[in-house]
């Protein structure tokens, strides 16, 4: 099993390039099947990275969101021509750099040393 802390980078990750992705574009330019691809495919790492971590881990910040964020990836999985691109765009720009914010202080006060 990979450590935690891995996974939690692996949200960074994902998170970071987001932004990256979205830098130069607007809820009105959210258009592009590929942006939009591109997005939803790090949303679902996210969701991912969330389902790898044990449930006591889970349990200890649950300030964070766990389940809604693991159930948006199943979702955007599962469901893929259901997905609503409002929310996927809210998501995207609202919640995850948060939650990057959120994951980022779990790290240094966690395993930095």
């Amino acid at each position: 099993m990979r450590r935690e802390e891995l996974y939690l980078a692996d949200i960074i990750e994902a998170a970071d390039a987001i932004d990256h992705f979205l830098a130069q574009a607007n809820k009105d330019t959210f258009v592009d099947d590929l942006l939009r691809s591109a997005v939803l495919h790090k949303l679902t790492v996210i969701g991912e990275a969330a389902s790898h971590l044990s449930k006591e881990f889970r349990d200890r910040h649950s300030e964070i969101e766990w389940a809604d964020i693991i159930g948006f990836r199943n979702v955007a999985v599962h469901s893929y021509f259901s997905v609503d691109w409002n929310i996927v765009w809210t998501t995207a720009t609202e919640d995850v750099p948060k939650l990057r914010d959120q994951v980022a202080k779990i790290i240094d006060n966690e395993f930095s040393s």
